[in-house]
C-alpha cells in the first residue's frame, strides 16, 4: 500500500512575526516556517497506516526551495520519502488553490500506485480548506473530510469513523481515496534525535511545474466584474398600544399586510 500525505509549510503560530529595520526599500515582516501544524495529524496517520498495513509512504509539498525544511519534519517524524514542487525559475507567481491543488495531484500520479492521499484540515496561513478538494476533484478520487479513525483497509475498501453534527459516522469507500483528518485522530510525535539527523542528511527530490505539466501563468482564478451589492434601505416602525395583547395584534395586522406570515 502506497501513502501521500501533503504538507505545507507555515508561519509558526507560536510566535509573533518580527519586522527588520526599514531600508531604501521598507521593511519586512519576518516570520519563522514551519511545518502546518495540522499536517502533522497527517504525516502521524501515514507513518501509523504504514506500521499498520505494511505500506509506504511519500510526503509532498509545494513551495520554494526552503518549504523543504517542513518535508524535513515529516521525514524526521517517520515518513519514508518525501518529494517537493518547486517553481520554475522563470515563474513568479505561486497560483492560487485550484493550481495547487492540479500541481500536488500531478505529483502524486508521479508516485505511480498511490492508495491513500492523507491531509490536514487546512493550513494555519489560508485556512481555506479547499486544497484537498480540488486535489481529490483533480485525481477523480472519493473525499472523505474530518475523518477521526482509519478502523481498517481491505480488499480495496478503506472504513472511517468521521465526525457530523451532533455526533459521528462510520462510512466506507474504495481505493484510492483523499481523506481530509481531524486533529482528534491521534497525537503527533515529537521527531527523534536520531530522526531528525538523518532527515537533515537526506536530498529531497524536486519537481518543476513544467514537468508535471501545470502552467502557473494560465491556471489562475480571475476575478472580474465583481459588482457591490445594491444598497439597501429598511424603515423601523415602532408599535404603539396600551397593552401587550394590543401590541401583538398590531404587529400581526402589519406582518399580514406587508404578506410577511
Amino acid at each position: 500500500m502506497k501513502i501521500a500525505v501533503l504538507i505545507k509549510q507555515t508561519p509558526d503560530t507560536a510566535e509573533l512575526p518580527k519586522i527588520s529595520a526599514a531600508d531604501a526599500s521598507g521593511g519586512q515582516v519576518q516570520a519563522t516556517m514551519v511545518i502546518n501544524p495540522w499536517d502533522e495529524f497527517a504525516a502521524e496517520e501515514a507513518i501509523d497506516l504504514c506500521d499498520r498495513f505494511d505500506g509506504d509512504s511519500v510526503a509532498i509539498s509545494f513551495g520554494p526551495a526552503d518549504a523543504a525544511d517542513a518535508l524535513k519534519h515529516a521525514l524526521a517524524m517517520g515518513v519514508n520519502e518525501a518529494v517537493l514542487i518547486e517553481n520554475d525559475a522563470d515563474s513568479s507567481d505561486s497560483g492560487d488553490d485550484w493550481t495547487t491543488a492540479a500541481l500536488l495531484a500531478a505529483a502524486i500520479k508521479a508516485q505511480g500506485e498511490v492508495d491513500i492521499v492523507l491531509t490536514g484540515k487546512q493550513s494555519v496561513d489560508g485556512n481555506s480548506g479547499s486544497v484537498f478538494v480540488g486535489v481529490a476533484r483533480k485525481l477523480g478520487h472519493p473525499l472523505l473530510v474530518n475523518v477521526l479513525k482509519i478502523t481498517d483497509v481491505a480488499d480495496g475498501v478503506i472504513t472511517v469513523q468521521r465526525g457530523i453534527d451532533g455526533g459521528e459516522e462510520t462510512v466506507s469507500a474504495p481505493l484510492p481515496v483523499v481523506i481530509s483528518v481531524a486533529k482528534e485522530i491521534n497525537d503527533p510525535r515529537y521527531p527523534s534525535f536520531m530522526g531528525i539527523r538523518k532527515a537533515n542528511r537526506e536530498q529531497i527530490p524536486t519537481l518543476s511545474p513544467s514537468e508535471l505539466g501545470v502552467d502557473m501563468n494560465s491556471a489562475q482564478t480571475a476575478w472580474t466584474n465583481i459588482r457591490k451589492p445594491a444598497e439597501r434601505h429598511t424603515e423601523v416602525k415602532i408599535i404603539e398600544g396600551a397593552s401587550v395583547p394590543e401590541k401583538a395584534a398590531k404587529l400581526a395586522e402589519a406582518l399580514i399586510a406587508e404578506k410577511v406570515i
